[in-house]
């Protein structure tokens, strides 16, 4: 990957190299900004073959959409960077807010604003080979994996406060779907009507670990060693926003309302209660897919642009005032030296 070389400072630091984050920094370098992306290079979605549910990139590769976007980027002047944020600072000197920037590998730089899109981490069930099968046969979203999964025969992994949700969900890709009840009780009442009325099946009972055969899903077996014949799994993960690098602006993670991870609250423009610091993408938006995060990214930024006008403008202004007054003062100096005796 290209490197760029590091200014000792910028308008805006954006932290995150994926959609979101990339999205904000070429709307910033549009507008003139100077903008550096920090880049991890740990994109969530990098065991996926393709992008899907992109207007126009539908089924591209994550990693060409991401090369794409740096070089957009930098095509407008902006900087992107590899390495990890370690820490930020609040830097403020009375008339501008700022911010430092420690990079893991000792490097720092300033920054007058932050867009954080560091993205989230997926926190897996612990059943041994979910990992290994991640984005391939075993899922998490019908939106971003239906498509490729129809007609199969998908199971769906209990235990979160959607899964009856989820099972219905795929129902719409599949006329095979199980509901594999693992740590939850089998649903009852209207839910197990609902699943029934659909036809989605019901097994009781932990699942222990996968099958597989020739590198393909062929199945699950229970705790009790029964085998579940399934080409697909769909497991909800517990999702968990990257941004540990915060704490010291007391900006941590909340639970999201939907109980299935941790986010960064913000206003509907990605600004959080920190001021100076926005956040776009999954970071806050735990279900946003690539072109949601897109949008977010634009959306921040141009709300980030915005602010810095602001503040440039209040900067301005004070700086004519000063410049107004002293030279008001001169030219009284100059006429009272005109009018004393002798002139």
């Amino acid at each position: 990957m290209v490197t760029d070389q590091l200014m000792d400072g910028y308008d805006v630091v954006v932290v995150g190299g994926g959609a979101a984050g990339l999205s904000g920094a070429l709307m910033l370098a549009r507008a003139r900004r100077s903008v550096v992306v920090i880049d991890g290079g740990a994109p969530r979605n990098a065991p996926a073959a393709g992008v899907h549910g992109l207007l126009a990139r539908d089924g591209m590769r994550p990693a060409e959409l991401l090369e794409r976007g740096r070089a957009e980027v930098r095509r407008y002047g902006g900087h992107v960077v590899p390495g990890e944020v370690g820490a930020v600072a609040r830097e403020d000197d009375g008339e501008d807010t700022g911010f430092a920037v420690a990079l893991a590998d000792g490097r720092a730089i300033r920054a007058r604003r932050l867009l954080v899109a560091t993205g989230l981490v997926d926190e897996l069930p612990d059943i041994p080979g979910l990992w290994a099968r991640w984005g391939r046969d075993v899922v998490h979203c019908p939106y971003c994996h239906g498509w490729e999964v129809r007609d199969q025969a998908i199971g769906v992994l209990g235990g979160g406060p959607l899964a009856v949700h989820r099972a219905l969900l795929f129902r719409q890709w599949s006329a095979d779907v199980t509901l594999l009840s693992h740590t939850m009780a089998p649903p009852t009442g209207e839910e197990a009507e609902q699943l029934a009325a659909r036809g989605v099946s019901v097994v009781d009972g932990e699942v222990a670990s996968l099958e597989i055969v020739e590198d393909r899903l062929v199945g699950v077996r229970l705790s009790n060693g029964t085998v579940v014949s399934r080409q697909v799994l769909a497991v909800a993960p517990r999702m968990a926003a990257r941004v540990g690098f915060l704490a010291e602006l007391g900006l941590r993670p909340a639970e999201h309302p939907g109980g299935v991870g941790e986010h960064i609250p913000s206003d509907a423009a990605g600004r959080t209660g920190v001021p100076g610091v926005w956040v776009a993408g999954n970071v806050t938006d735990l279900a946003a897919q690539v072109g949601a995060a897109a949008a977010a990214g634009a959306a921040a930024a141009a709300q980030i642009n915005a602010d810095l006008v602001a503040e440039d403008t209040r900067q301005a202004v004070a700086a004519w005032r000063v410049s107004s007054a002293e030279s008001e003062a001169r030219a009284g100096e100059l006429a009272m030296g005109e009018r004393r005796p002798g002139r």
